[in-house]
């Protein structure tokens, strides 16, 4: 049984509602955190690319990434754990991962489903709660993997959205 239903989230995969680019956020992580998921990248089978700037690069240690000085080129790691599906990491610091995934790529019961298991995939390897926000509103999570259930649910109610 799937961890959420299209028909009781549409309106948190709602671009209009919940803007395009919706944040992803794993806080209170570490610099092993983050190299736990340059690991599940690599090891995943996901297809990815690394870039620096906008040249892509092979993927280095996560210490090096983190090190990098404030004025150096911006770093994306673009993941597609399915082919329709991109995920935008953007490390800029230990103590929170970030990501963004596109709604309009997530429509129908198949992304939500895409979505929950790329979730619980991070959210397992890291053993922490992934959380996802409307674009823009970090304090109010809709939904999110839960360590402690061990899948994604929901954390605000689909119709007031």
């Amino acid at each position: 049984m799937p961890d959420l239903l299209w028909d009781d989230v549409r309106n948190f995969f709602d671009p209009d509602l919940m803007g395009a680019l919706p944040d992803v956020c794993v806080a209170g992580t570490s610099v092993e955190d983050w190299q736990a998921v340059f690991d599940l990248v690599r090891s995943s089978g996901w297809t990815w690319e690394y870039s620096e700037g906008r040249v892509a690069v092979p993927l280095p240690p996560v210490v090096e990434v983190l090190s990098r000085p404030a004025d150096a080129e911006t770093v994306n790691l673009q993941v597609w754990p399915v082919p329709a599906m991109l995920a935008i990491f953007r490390p800029m610091s230990a103590e929170e991962i970030d990501f963004d995934v596109d709604l309009r790529e997530l429509q129908g019961q198949e992304g939500v489903d895409v979505l929950c298991g790329f979730f619980t995939a991070v959210g397992r390897r890291l053993g922490k709660p992934v959380v996802m926000t409307a674009e823009g509103d970090y304090g109010n999570p809709v939904l999110g993997f839960d360590p402690a259930a061990d899948r994604v649910v929901l954390m605000a109610d689909p119709r007031l959205s």
